[in-house]
């Protein structure tokens, strides 16, 4: 029987390239790793980005947290998570410069591209620049070996003259991430049954009443949304949905630091600018 030739990480690298890992803007940017390429990960999750509106990939639920905190930012433009270190020689040299022990596959011992979680794209005072963020649980920062990769890491993001940091589960607010996660598939009322045969005009014409609603308000989120469905003779559930798209939209305002219970009466906000923007219906 022939032996089975053994596949380098060079060769493997190569191929993972002419996939477009790691490469592209946008809805075009393909992550370096992929669920399906780490086994035996129960917190994956696969979500659909409003920003670069494709598929994103995350390994962990913090990951998936601060996805979600990114999304709802006005500044960021770009999310691109499992980011790869290229070119592999960049990270091993810099290791090499430092003594640490590059990280290398358990199979062949031959070193590996190293990711950054997220490289997000902001526009700060009317320029576009990208930083570097790596997501860890604050306990895994008193690992030596965690903090060597880290330092590598670090080195490299500097070289490039690329603004790196670290976030840990304390600069994630659960709140806000439990609420953004409630409103985000909201984004786009389009893909909300009740409101895929609607014109645009009748969408605003019920906004602007369901605005005036919930802003005068005295009871809870619900009630007012199950009387505007009576009210105006609307599939149940649309004055709710109204509600989140509006959040989402930042059309109306709330304190999302605070735990979201439309079951109670929630103090809401108009954020007035908006409301001379069109309204983004397709």
């Amino acid at each position: 029987m022939a032996k089975r030739k053994r596949i380098t990480n060079e060769k493997v690298i190569e191929k993972l390239i002419k996939e477009g890992r790691g490469q592209g803007i946008g809805e075009n940017y393909k992550p370096w790793i992929l669920i399906q390429d780490v086994p035996s990960r129960g917190r994956a999750t696969r979500l659909k980005g409003i920003k670069t509106n494709r598929q994103h990939e995350f390994l962990s639920d913090l990951e998936r947290n601060y996805f979600y905190i990114l999304e709802y930012s006005d500044i960021v433009i770009d999310i691109r998570e499992q980011f790869p270190l290229l070119p592999l020689e960049e990270t091993v040299l810099i290791a090499k410069e430092l003594g640490i022990k590059h990280p290398t596959d358990p199979i062949t011992n031959e070193a590996i591209v190293m990711t950054t979680d997220f490289l997000v794209t902001v526009n700060r005072n009317g320029k576009d620049i990208d930083i570097a963020r790596t997501i860890k649980l604050k306990d895994d920062l008193n690992n030596k070996r965690v903090l060597e990769k880290f330092e590598i890491e670090r080195r490299y993001w500097e070289k490039q003259g690329v603004d790196w940091g670290i976030v840990t589960e304390e600069e994630i607010n659960k709140d806000l991430v439990q609420n953004i996660s409630y409103i985000h598939t909201y984004y786009d009322l389009r893909a909300i049954d009740s409101f895929k045969n609607m014109e645009k005009h009748d969408v605003e014409d019920l906004a602007i009443e369901y605005i005036k609603r919930v802003i005068d308000g005295t009871v809870s989120i619900r009630e007012i949304s199950n009387k505007f469905d009576d009210d105006l003779f609307l599939q149940k559930g649309t004055g709710i949905s109204l509600f989140k798209y509006m959040l989402m939209r930042k059309v109306i305002q709330i304190d999302l630091y605070t735990p979201m219970d439309i079951n109670k009466r929630i103090k809401v906000n108009l954020v007035s600018e908006e409301l001379d923007k069109k309204w983004e219906i397709s």
